[in-house]
């Protein structure tokens, strides 16, 4: 079995795709009308369609026990869009127990989404704050392989 992409359920497909394509910068991948698959590998389906798939079982949002995950380096321009496009937040911009800044946000049906620094950024700012490799590897988690190579690659 291979595993494909979540799939969200929306009330309002134009109002979610003007969220996901205009402000996170989702690009279409397929289009079905009632059913869209962006090339970030998940896929937003309108409720009143999908209710039908699921013999119309009840439809609920705002669970927060689910989140779309996504990565920008420029979380503070983002975060200005964001607020700009009057977008609900869970919290601003945090850093997570490993360093991490992330901000999280709803979207149209208050399903959470998530925007933090990459790991190789997040490496890079530790490491211009003086940290050493040893002290990123035992904050962050990340393997030391990995913390190496990002580090290896920014002398080169």
């Amino acid at each position: 079995m291979k595993f494909i992409c979540p799939l969200l359920v929306v009330s309002d497909m134009q109002r979610s795709r003007e969220f996901y394509e205009n402000l996170l910068n989702q690009k279409v991948k397929f289009d079905f009308g009632e059913n869209v698959t962006y090339h970030g590998d998940f896929a937003i389906h309108l409720q009143s369609h999908y209710a039908g798939l699921i013999d119309n079982k009840t439809i609920t949002f705002g669970g927060n026990n689910f989140e779309l995950y996504f990565e920008n380096n420029e979380l503070e321009q983002i975060v200005q869009v964001l607020k700009d496009n009057h977008v609900s937040f869970v919290h601003e911009i945090r850093e997570q127990p490993w360093r991490q800044k992330v901000v999280r946000i709803f979207d149209p049906d208050k399903h959470i989404i998530e925007i933090g620094e990459s790991l190789e950024h997040l490496v890079l700012r530790l490491n211009q704050e003086d940290m050493s490799a040893d002290q990123i590897i035992r904050i962050t988690g990340i393997p030391s392989e990995h913390v190496n190579h990002i580090l290896r690659q920014k002398t080169s």
